[in-house]
């Protein structure tokens, strides 16, 4: 007799959302997950000043999105951040004024217009031009997509794009996600080193022994699955999509508050700059929920470039970028020795923040999900197998459903 009759692989959002679905139709399941913890790249991080989400932070098109009642069935608060807060660009040391933010606008509005009445065919994204470009490819694409405009597909930057409102779990979005996973069969610290699907049914090899199962729902990473061992092995399209669909890098930053001083900051503002051709963009988002802390900011190259160097090089930049706006103020209101750098690129679990897919490569999330074979054995899922909410904990719950569903039928 198989230990279930489903075998879900990965305990963040995509396998407790799979399982929960595998539980409610009557199934037997066992979820094998590597780390100490659940939630995958949700994860929170509980601190002095408050919730510290390392991972996702936000509900994104929070109208539609599967988590919105769950959370809201738990009691948990969502605040409506596209609401809150004020937007403080500066250009050099100062605010910009009121023309120089409208000009900002239009520029984003053209560019995003462009965006969309792109015609069909392979394509990368185009490059925004103007005062503004630099600074509006940043957003778009090293912060927003953890990659640069030029390595990713239009069509699928397009059908991705996130509508309001973008929704902060209050509590921590890594508790959310935890909790929803309460009372599931999760075996902790159980990495799957192979998988065998060569027989009726499926094997997996963990240091506790064999596993075995009728079915299996695979929720690695792109890059793990690419260096998982299958038996046999991965599929020839679902290697080549997994290729396609590499992660990106965002690094977040927790800057502890040294004291009273907020910076005649309200709370959930979210300060930028305008910033010139090479130069990189830091975000900040200011004391989410009143709590005394700030989020730096900073992803694509550049991020991948500091997961190479010590702590201590992330939190120099996040220094001077603060430095530049606000002054020596900027800098004495944070705790800099406190200051929490997430490692997200050197994860062994992870390998990157979240997928893009590569020019001429949009329908690669398609083929990702497709089962492995016509017995449904084993499926694949996660954010980057979902075509229009990649990169979001969204998707990937709506992928773990959509594989339990190849399943229950």
């Amino acid at each position: 007799m198989p230990d279930a009759d489903v075998l879900v692989i990965g305990a963040g959002a995509a396998g407790i959302a799979a399982a929960r679905a595998l539980v409610a139709a009557g199934r037997s399941v066992l979820v094998l997950e590597a780390r100490d913890r659940v939630g995958g790249r949700a994860w929170t991080i509980d601190t002095p000043e408050g919730a510290f989400d390392a991972g996702a932070s936000w509900l994104h098109s929070g109208r539609t999105n599967p988590l919105t009642p769950l959370a809201r069935g738990l009691g948990v608060t969502l605040a409506d951040h596209d609401a809150l807060g004020d937007e403080i660009t500066f250009v050099g040391p100062r605010r910009a004024s009121p023309a120089e933010v409208a000009a900002r606008d239009a520029a984003q509005a053209g560019f995003y217009a462009h965006v969309k009445a792109a015609g069909p065919g392979p394509r990368g994204v185009p490059i925004p031009t103007g005062p503004w470009g630099p600074t509006i490819a940043a957003w778009a694409g090293d912060l927003i997509s953890a990659a640069p405009l030029a390595a990713i597909d239009l069509h699928d930057f397009t059908a991705n794009a996130l509508d309001p409102p973008n929704l902060l779990p209050e509590g921590g979005f890594g508790h959310l996600v935890a909790r929803l996973g309460g009372g599931l069969p999760i075996r902790l610290s159980c990495p799957v080193t192979a998988l065998d699907w060569s027989g009726p049914g499926v094997v997996a090899q963990t240091a506790a022994g064999p596993v075995t199962a009728k079915h299996a729902i695979v929720t690695l990473p792109t890059p793990l699955l690419l260096d998982f061992a299958f038996s046999p092995p991965l599929p020839v399209p679902q290697q080549a999509a997994a290729e396609a669909l590499p992660l990106g890098l965002l690094t977040k930053v927790l800057l502890p508050a040294a004291g009273a001083d907020r910076l005649d900051v309200v709370p959930f503002s979210v300060v930028d700059r305008q910033i010139a051709p090479g130069e990189t963009l830091v975000t900040f988002l200011l004391w989410p929920f009143g709590q005394p802390h700030a989020l730096g900011f900073v992803g694509g190259p550049v991020a991948w470039a500091l997961a190479d160097q010590p702590p201590s090089a992330t939190i120099a930049l996040m220094r001077a970028e603060i430095a530049a706006r606000f002054g020596a103020r900027g800098e004495s209101a944070f705790d800099w020795g406190r200051a929490i750098v997430t490692d997200w690129g050197r994860d062994p679990w992870s390998r990157g923040a979240y997928s893009h897919a590569r020019p001429g490569q949009a329908a690669a999330r398609g083929v990702l999900g497709t089962p492995l074979d016509a017995a449904r054995r084993v499926i694949l899922a996660g954010e980057a197998c979902h075509p229009t909410l990649a990169g979001t904990v969204g998707g990937a719950w709506e992928s773990g459903l959509r594989a339990a569903a190849m399943i229950t039928g």
